[in-house]
């Protein structure tokens, strides 16, 4: 059994993909990672992460409504990423039912506050069963 909580990240951007999903694994986390809104809602029902990294700018569904489309389902602890600078877009976030909301370009160390902070908050447990598919450890 893995002692870590589960990380989904959703980024159409393929660098920030890979590039928050490796800094996670190094910390510790284990990941899921979705280039879109669709594959992410159906990786939801199969991992049921312990909180959602979810970009707001996405082809075909957008984060906002990947955020409600999770909201329908689950409380999960869900961060929204913008490299929009307007204030309205975190409002709007934060208003849907985000948790918290990330400008980007931000600094690893940032972001990983924001998860501690927010997986806390949640109150997942600091040892957890991590991503796991029908029962068994991915």
């Amino acid at each position: 059994m893995k002692e870590h909580p589960c990380i989904m990240v959703v980024d159409d951007a393929q660098s920030m993909l890979k590039m928050l999903s490796r800094a996670l694994e190094l910390e510790g986390y284990d990941v899921v990672a979705a280039a879109d809104g669709r594959t992410a809602l159906a990786l939801m029902e199969k991992y049921r992460p312990d909180l959602v990294i979810l970009d707001v700018m996405m082809p075909g569904l957008d984060g906002f409504q990947v955020l409600g489309l999770i909201r329908q389902r689950s409380s999960v602890p869900v961060i929204m990423l913008t490299a929009l600078g307007e204030g309205s877009i975190v409002r709007d976030a934060l208003s849907l039912g985000a948790d918290d909301c990330v400008r980007k370009p931000f600094r690893m160390r940032e972001i990983l506050a924001h998860i501690r902070a927010n997986l806390s908050h949640a109150g997942s447990p600091v040892a957890d069963t991590g991503c796991t598919e029908n029962g068994a450890t991915r």
